[in-house]
């Protein structure tokens, strides 16, 4: 059983959404016995050590960064990740190829690879991610990044249709896919996770967490909207925290007593505040993907309040409270900060996400579609 997986970036160490679930699902592929063969391009991020523990071999590429990557039909993201070097490794032998995200599938139609297993991860509909990173982003130039390179990116999607098999990171992704590339197969895999047991507290918390990565627009945004038109001095301490809050963020944190940021911190500073939170705060504006701060908070958090697009798709609506605007989020943040966090919610969790989020079981679906090749 040996698989090559194509990865757009490095995946350790495991600290944003995207490379959090390649990595745990290289790590369950391993301990499944699958052996991988890991190309991954080379972009703010060191070879790591750690993925040759857990990988047959791991192959690191140059990423053709610079204004030329623009000059092609084909989106950014994609045209400055292309390789020859990488095609020859993967015609060395007739292994099944795993491309992760749309980001890494510049060979996907490539006629020498017309007889190889191409599976294809999805973990966002990129041309639509991409769109409302435009639209959260203030600076133009960024902003007509986003907004043109959503257009090749829709255009350049048409490519998945020389994929063998789909593996959706949501239950609506997987309907947006399967109404736009009929009969091909295309599976629900929810993302790989750290989080093998339910560690969630009973009892009280004393403040409210916010948690992303602060750089994305979007995340951005979400604790923009937050901060001006959800919380007022009635409402208990909220924190904000994650990588790299931006300077606009940190002064507007500084206008509200009752919010504070606390910025970048380290894996056990984080699952202590998502722990000790009696209410775990998350908010989205786009229902594509699966936000794994959502899943992080339901393993090891209280009670999670979010608004529909965090979870759409993802079955995981009866384990969360909902609100969708600033008045309702403020009523449910004083509400729920009266109640208890019960032993009776913590098994329900647990049903639930043993049933649908299990690394064991999701690992199952990759590596029999890797021994069936």
């Amino acid at each position: 059983m040996n698989l090559h997986i194509i990865r757009f970036d490095i995946p350790f160490p495991p600290n944003y959404g995207g490379v959090i679930d390649v990595y745990y699902k290289i790590k369950a592929l391993h301990h499944a016995g699958v052996k991988v063969i890991l190309h991954c391009f080379e972009y703010h991020r060191k070879p790591s050590p750690e993925l040759e523990k857990i990988c047959r071999e791991v192959h690191y590429y140059h990423r053709k960064t610079g204004f030329t990557g623009f000059l092609s039909f084909r989106p950014y993201i994609v045209n400055s990740r292309r390789s020859d070097e990488l095609l020859e490794r993967l015609l060395e032998d007739s292994y099944p190829v795993l491309f992760e995200g749309l980001h890494s599938c510049h060979l996907l139609d490539h006629p020498q690879l017309k007889k190889r297993l191409k599976i294809y991860r999805e973990s966002n509909i990129e041309h639509r991610y991409y769109f409302q990173l435009g639209k959260a982003e203030t600076n133009i130039r960024k902003k007509a990044y986003f907004l043109s390179e959503s257009c090749r990116l829709k255009f350049f999607q048409r490519k998945l249709r020389y994929a063998d098999k789909i593996l959706a990171v949501s239950l609506s992704d997987q309907r947006y896919l399967l109404s736009h590339f009929p009969g091909k197969e295309t599976l629900w895999l929810p993302s790989f996770h750290r989080e093998n047991e339910i560690r969630c507290l009973p009892g009280k918390g004393t403040y409210v967490l916010y948690h992303a990565n602060l750089s994305v627009p979007e995340n951005r945004k979400a604790a923009e909207y937050m901060v001006k038109t959800v919380y007022n001095d009635s409402l208990p301490k909220l924190i904000i925290t994650g990588l790299d809050p931006p300077s606009s963020l940190m002064r507007l944190a500084s206008t509200r007593p009752n919010v504070f940021i606390i910025s970048n911190p380290d894996d056990e500073e984080m699952f202590r505040l998502i722990q000790h939170a009696h209410i775990n705060l998350m908010v989205s504006f786009q229902a594509t993907g699966l936000k794994l701060k959502l899943l992080h908070a339901l393993f090891q958090g209280r009670f999670c309040l979010v608004n529909t697009p965090m979870v759409t798709g993802t079955g995981l609506d009866s384990l969360c409270e909902m609100a969708e605007t600033p008045g309702q989020f403020r009523e449910s943040i004083l509400t729920l900060m009266k109640r208890d966090f019960t032993q009776n919610q913590i098994s329900q969790r647990r049903a639930i996400l043993d049933d649908r989020y299990s690394n064991k079981k999701n690992c199952k679906i990759v590596r029999d579609l890797v021994t069936l090749s």
